[in-house]
């Protein structure tokens, strides 16, 4: 891809053997948008280094996982979204749910409703245990996003069996398909 990439794990952040990890190491142009504390997320200041990280490469495809792809969701108010090429939203994490697996409240908000301003590709599973799938099926409608279903695969992440995840830059090119 020649489009620039932000990268944007979710809660503790994506380590080798992830595949955003080696995403990371496989596109030149792609770059980790890093969090002061992958462990804590707090809505104000995780939005806050994203934006950053958006208006340092504008027109970048994001590539979200988890409450990282909730992160990009709740950018379609923000002042930087026009500057956002499109988003690869994998296995969106229901806020409330990821507090009780945790058994801790995070700071991050309400689950964002608005329509993305940019194109946008839910990737999602059905057994995916931080997110029911007839909810996120509501929330890409609400979102504007095209949904793709890979069946019962779990979070989409290393525990899943999702290493280096070949198909996942198949589908992000599928988001660039949708760029005007």
């Amino acid at each position: 891809m020649s489009r620039p990439t932000l990268i944007v794990p979710g809660l503790h952040g994506s380590g080798a053997g992830h595949w955003q990890h080696w995403w990371q190491q496989d596109q030149s142009q792609a770059v980790l948008v890093e969090q002061a504390d992958w462990s804590n997320p707090d809505e104000t200041r995780w939005t806050q280094a994203l934006e950053r990280a958006i208006v340092a490469r504008p027109g970048s495809l994001i590539v979200a996982h988890s409450l990282g792809a909730i992160l990009v969701a709740k950018l379609a108010r923000s002042r930087v979204s026009s500057m956002i090429a499109g988003a690869l939203l994998v296995a969106p994490a229901d806020i409330s749910r990821t507090s009780a697996r945790h058994q801790r409240t995070y700071e991050f908000g309400t689950m964002p409703q608005d329509v993305l301003p940019f194109p946008s590709i839910v990737v999602a599973s059905h057994n995916d245990p931080y997110m029911p799938f007839a909810k996120i099926q509501i929330l890409a409608h609400a979102w504007g996003s095209r949904l793709h279903d890979l069946g019962h695969v779990g979070h989409i992440n290393i525990q899943s069996g999702f290493g280096r995840w070949s198909n996942g830059y198949l589908l992000a090119s599928g988001v660039g398909h949708q760029l005007h």
